[in-house]
Formats: structure tokens, sequence, C-alpha cells
């Protein structure tokens, strides 16, 4: 460090990361310590954190000078912190205007209205088809005059392979939407784009005794729902339960919801996204008066020779990252892997993804060799990055063309706004983090991890990686939030390099907990 630089003073520190973390919160190192360096270790020390380990790097971004590196090079599980590799890749393989298309073709011969062959739906993809999307696409249809369809409806899902989900995903999360099955061909009941899900609200009866008013969105036969629920009077439990079967598309609804009272509203995942689609397409060509006579087969390759008769094009890349990233939403992410393995190697596979993934990596200078990178959400445990290897990322995406678009997508402090703070949208606020940090967040049970950038008290961007894994903790994101606040209100003389730790221990047991939302 050099001798004009001010170091503050330890009761400085003390008073930052206690005014972050609160009163109680222990210094957890020797008073004669001082420094950006010893403000951070404090936050490190901190009791949620016992038995737990950290993996922590802070970098000029302008320079790429280290700052303060904990343990660096430690292995640990990202959570959703792995989008950052998925959505760089993404935007440097398939392109910031890379659009999904889907599109409706037919074979056979056409005699007036009537089409004597097949009707194909083929996707590429798209996560974000709305039922309107397909009543779009319906219309079209209907506009090119055919009315009646003496053939089968095929929908053509072969752009992906049929591995539905992650190959380490835990079973029993498949029913939650964040782990839908993964699909080419998709429909999404919301604006969040949830795709693979429908959204499943319940509402008290009128009376007590009677059965709860149940809706689909979208609307549709795909699903049955199987009422076990009841109408308690004014004043009971709100007790509602909504679950898929495995294997089916039969959900469960079950417990109480009392005359007068909330519901409830969930989303869940269908089974077999293709089917899906294929069922609200269907619906939608009906009421559009264009009848199929055949019934519905999946996964089927549309030939060569078929004609189109409608299409629809998904909104930029650029513009899907937003939810994406915003929102930390899985499939986006593994559609987006499974996508840029079929644009490097014409396979729609998790396995040509990730080699994919891996190969922008190595270009930009990320040491691939000491990562482990086993899907493209993050809800696989196995996924292993340290926090040098994403700070590296971070600093290399900067030089990057489309790195503006790149950095819009991820989370802002405290701005309320779900697509602008995303899942940062109520943390940091009232501190001078507040509106300035950008960046991914990630959670599983265990696991959290807070990656992007800030800038500090004297206007300089700094670039920051932490990871936390093993804690025992309900949550250790105030810690990660104290972290990013002092480097907000950090200044360059401030800051003190610290030369990285030796790692203790052999490899990480992972305790193979069902995981939560990321």
């Amino acid at each position: 460090m050099n001798s004009h630089r001010a170091k503050w003073t330890w009761a400085v520190t003390v008073a930052l990361v206690a005014a972050v973390l609160g009163p109680g919160a222990q210094a957890g190192a020797d008073a004669d310590r001082s420094g950006l360096s010893e403000a951070i270790d404090t936050v490190l020390g901190d009791a949620r954190m016992e038995g737990g380990v950290a993996s922590v790097v802070v970098a000029d971004a302008a320079s790429g000078e280290l700052l303060y590196q904990h343990q660096p090079t430690t292995r640990l599980m990202p959570a959703s912190n792995t989008k950052l590799p998925t959505s760089a890749a993404a935007m440097e393989i398939l392109g910031p205007e890379y659009r999904f298309t889907t599109d409706v073709l037919a074979d056979g011969r056409r005699s007036g209205s009537v089409l004597r062959g097949d009707l194909y739906l083929r996707g590429t993809g798209d996560p974000t088809l709305l039922a309107a999307d397909y009543d779009k696409l319906a219309a079209q249809v209907a506009a090119s005059g055919v009315k009646r369809v003496h053939g089968r409806l095929i929908a053509d899902d072969t752009r992906f392979d049929a591995q539905r989900l992650g190959s380490d995903w835990a079973n029993d999360d498949e029913p939650y939407y964040y782990a839908a099955q993964i699909s080419a061909l998709n429909v999404a009941p919301d604006t969040d784009y949830d795709t693979g899900t429908v959204i499943v609200t319940v509402a008290p009866g009128a009376a007590a005794g009677d059965e709860p008013v149940v809706t689909v969105t979208p609307d549709t036969d795909y699903v049955d729902i199987d009422m076990r629920a009841t109408t308690v009077a004014a004043g009971g439990a709100n007790a509602l339960s909504v679950e898929r079967r495995h294997g089916t598309n039969d959900i469960v609804v079950s417990g109480t919801t009392p005359v007068g009272g909330a519901g409830t509203k969930q989303w869940s995942t269908v089974w077999e996204p293709t089917g899906y689609a294929a069922a609200v397409f269907r619906d939608a060509l009906a009421d559009h008066g264009v009848k199929v006579t055949g019934p519905n087969r999946l996964g089927r390759q549309t030939p060569s020779g078929a004609r189109p008769l409608a299409s629809h094009d998904s909104m930029a890349l650029k513009d899907l990252l937003i939810p994406f990233m915003k929102l930390s939403n899985n499939m986006h992410a593994e559609i987006l892997t499974k996508a840029m393995g079929y644009e490097v190697s014409k396979q729609g596979s998790w396995s040509a993804g990730l080699a994919a993934i891996t190969g922008y990596l190595k270009g930009i200078g990320v040491d691939t060799t000491k990562v482990r990178q086993a899907d493209g959400s993050g809800l696989s445990r196995m996924d292993n990055f340290p926090a040098g290897q994403l700070a590296k990322l971070l600093l290399a995406v900067r030089a990057e063309p489309w790195y503006a678009d790149w950095k819009r997508s991820l989370p802002v402090a405290c701005d309320p706004d779900r697509f602008v703070g995303g899942t940062l949208r109520s943390r940091m606020c009232g501190t001078a983090a507040a509106l300035n940090a950008r960046a991914k967040t990630g959670s599983l049970t265990g696991a959290s991890a807070l990656s992007g950038y800030v800038t500090d008290a004297g206007g300089r961007e700094l670039v920051f990686s932490i990871v936390l894994n093993n804690y025992l903790a309900s949550s250790v994101k105030p810690l990660e939030d104290a972290i990013v606040v002092t480097l907000a209100k950090s200044t360059e003389e401030a800051a003190t390099l610290v030369q990285p730790r030796t790692a203790r221990g052999g490899d990480l047991e992972c305790a193979w907990r069902k995981p939560v939302l990321c």
C-alpha cells in the first residue's frame, strides 16, 4: 500500500459494519487492525458463518487490480450466480438480437379450406410464448384459409433432445415452478414468463362446506384438478396445498380456506410441456374455427417440404435477459443452454450447451479447469465456482460490445420495480449501495452468492464476487449486503490488497438437501 494512502480507524470500521449488520455485530478481530480488508474480514467473522466457508474477491473494474481476496480459489456452490456465465455466453454465441421462432407448417394436399395432411407446430425453445401468442398463430392459420385439417396436430420439439430435467436435480422439486421441464415447445402463463407452468388460483366458496372455486391460467384442460379442499366458516384456517402428482397432470388441491378469506395462488409445473403447447394451440385453432380431426402427436420432426402457414418471433435476447436475470428464471437459463448447444454443434442438449459455455469462458480468460458447471441455472448442487473465476468473468465482459445490455439485466439494489430491482429490490435500502450496486443473487439451502458491480464513494467502479456455503443460519444475505455497502462507502485510499489465503481442509461435502428458489 502506498504511504500516502490513509487508513480507516478501527472504530470507523466497527461502526460501519455494525450499521449494516446491526448493533450486536462483533468485530471478530484485534483492535489494532484497520482498513477496507479488515472491514470485510469482520463481516466474514460474523457468527452466522461459523463452520461455513467463504470465497470473496474484490477488484478495481477498470484496472483489474485485486483489492481483496479471501479463499479466491475455493470452489463452492454458486447457486444462481451460475446464470452469470450462462447469460454472458448466450449474448456472445447467440447474439443480442437473437430471437426464438415458432412456426406452423402443413404437409399433404390442400383443397379449398381443407388440408388433407398434418399440421406441424415447430418450436425452437421460446420461453416467452403465452396463450395469446398461440391464439395469434391460430388466427394466422385461419387467415390462410384453412378451416379443416384431415390429419394430426404434430408438435415438433426436436430442436432439443428429450431430456426434460437436469440429471442431478432433486426429484421432489419437479412439481414446483423453479424446476419445470425443458422443451423446445413451451407455454408461459404470465409475463414473468414462468414457462412450463400453470397458475392455480383457489378462492373460498360462498358458504362453509362449499367446494373452493378453482381457476387455471391459461384456461386449459391439459391439467386436471383433484379437489380435496373445503370452505370453512369465516375466521377458520386458510391452509391450502396445491401440488401436482409426479408423472401426471393431476393437481391436488387440499386443505381449508375460510369464507371471505384470501385463498391461494400457486404456480405448478406441467408434465410434458410439449403436450401442453399442443393442447393450448389446438384450443386456439378451435376458437378460430379451425378443426383438426386427428390426434396430437409429440416429438416428430417437420418434413423438409412442409409449407409455412404462420410464424411468431420472440423478443430479442437482450430484452429476454431482463425477466431471465432480474427474476432469476431457471428455465430461461436451461433453454438458452440447449439453444447454445444447437447453435454451436446442432445438438440441443445440456452437454452440447455446457461445452459451448465452456468454450466462451476459455476465450475470455476464465480458467475452466477450476470450475464445474452442471447446468445453466445453478439449480444443480454439482455446480462449483470460486469467486476468483466469477470475478474474472465480471472483469472480462466489460470489454464485450454487448456489455451495456448485459449489465442492464443485473438486479439493482433497492429499486422497487421488479424488472429493474429484481431479486435485489428490497435489499441494501437506505445505504450507499442503494440504486448503485448491480449484482446477481443466488440461493440454495446452505449456499448463497452475490456477484456484480458497485461504485465506491470516490466514483470508482468495483467488481465483487461473494460465495458463501455450508452455513446453518437461515440467511447470510445480510453479510453479503454488509460487504457491498462497505465497498460503496469506501474510497481508493482505504483499499488494502490482501493476498490469497490457503483454503482449509479438502473437498467440501454437499448437504444435498432440497434446494429452494434461486
